[in-house]
């Protein structure tokens, strides 16, 4: 079984996307282990406020059948895809990490580089893997985000409950 944690975010009708993509993801992948959510401005654009949070879980499929069974998630959630990077989105599903794999070949990149740069994807990694090393930075996710510069931070974490159908482990 291999280890994934994944980066989920929304700003467009946000508890209803997430929640949808949760009971998908349970339905594809079983029980996710799952930060606190946290509430933070749009990056990169004026937007609503997004919903983010980082889901883990153990699966037997490779790296590139989960890429597509997270994308295949998105398009079921209306996910625009109209190339522009930085916009509201009705849900984000990003592979952030997959064992230790380090790969960049144009279409996938693990570990994904905003670990590094944005608070709403370390804070919740760290939150639930804090001694995990990065594998090519080598340090751990608690340093990483006690490193992290606070003025970059413009998050806090909100009350979220699922359907009672989503197996969800709160770290």
């Amino acid at each position: 079984m291999s280890e994934v944690y994944l980066s989920v975010g929304s700003n467009i009708e946000r508890e209803e996307n997430i929640r949808a993509g949760f009971k998908m993801l349970t339905e594809y992948f079983g029980t996710l282990v799952c930060s606190p959510v946290y509430e933070s401005v749009a990056v990169g654009f004026e937007g609503g406020n997004f919903y983010n949070l980082v889901v883990g879980f153990a699966t037997r499929q490779d790296v590139k059948a989960v890429a597509q069974i997270l994308r295949d998630i998105e398009d079921q959630q209306h996910r625009v895809r109209d190339g522009v990077k930085f916009s509201s989105r009705t849900l984000d599903l990003d592979l952030i990490l997959y064992e230790d794999l380090v790969i960049d070949d144009g279409r996938l990149q693990i570990p994904r580089d905003e670990i590094e740069k944005y608070a709403f994807v370390l804070q919740p990694l760290a939150d639930i893997v804090p001694e995990k090393l990065h594998p090519v930075l080598k340090r751990t996710y608690a340093s990483m985000w006690a490193d992290f510069d606070p003025n970059d931070v413009q998050q806090f974490a909100v009350a979220f409950a699922l359907q009672p159908s989503v197996a969800c482990v709160v770290s």
